[in-house]
């Protein structure tokens, strides 16, 4: 059996924050805002993943009101909501995303963030797709006031 998850995630972006994307550092003169590290692409992977097997989303899992998960490293957040999905026997197939923002330009991170979630989800860099685009200056993402990332993903059922 195969399940499809989708999943999206928002973050302003203001100075005196690090901008993690994908498990990544990028140098950038602003960062992500948010309880945790505001990792957007891997917010969106958790999201993808919950909503595959209907498991609520990023929120229910690690609510921004616990201080538990207070400027914690989304990785640890994927690592977690992928042992859900181990737990109930499911597999990941591949992962297909996309973020959206202005600057910096990422391509020469994109491998490196292939590299994380690859290693997280226990698949290959090449069931791992990640791309860039911009809002071509348009909307909250043109002006450079925040970033969104889109995710889906494709589970297979073990056994």
């Amino acid at each position: 059996m195969y399940r499809t998850g989708f999943g999206i995630d928002f973050h302003q972006l203001t100075e005196g924050r690090q901008l993690w994307i994908g498990g990544v550092l990028i140098p950038h003169t602003k960062g992500a805002l948010g309880h945790s590290d505001a990792d957007v692409l891997l917010h969106a992977i958790c999201d993808a993943l919950l909503g595959a097997l209907a498991l609520g989303d990023i929120g229910v899992h690690f609510p921004n009101t616990d201080n538990t998960y207070k400027d914690i490293d989304s990785k640890i957040l994927l690592q977690k909501t992928y042992a859900l999905i181990k737990a109930r026997n499911y597999s990941v197939m591949n992962v297909d995303s996309s973020i959206c923002l202005e600057a910096p330009k990422i391509k020469k991170y994109s491998d490196s963030m292939r590299e994380v979630i690859a290693g997280i989800l226990n698949i290959t860099t090449d069931d791992v797709s990640v791309k860039a685009t911009t809002t071509e200056r348009m909307g909250f993402v043109g002006r450079e006031e925040g970033l969104v990332a889109y995710a889906t993903v494709l589970l297979k059922k073990e056994g």
